[in-house]
């Protein structure tokens, strides 16, 4: 499968949605739509924090070993 990641401006981001449903190409855009603007913020603030130190955060597969699941 192939992924794009796209930035819409915020004055059209309603229409955009709007044409995905129509194509049927998004089920649960309430799911997305519903999220509060708070919660939008941290997970922003987040992803910049890991943009500018990348190194400073460890892979899953390096935490998933450190875990010892099942082992």
């Amino acid at each position: 499968m192939t992924q794009f990641t796209i930035s819409i401006p915020d004055n059209k981001a309603a229409i955009f949605l709007e044409f995905m449903k129509s194509i049927s190409f998004i089920e649960h855009i309430d799911i997305v739509e519903n999220i509060p603007e708070k919660h939008k913020a941290i997970v922003r603030e987040r992803i910049e924090k890991y943009k500018n130190n990348p190194e400073a955060y460890l892979e899953w597969d390096e935490i998933e070993k450190g875990l010892n699941l099942g082992q």
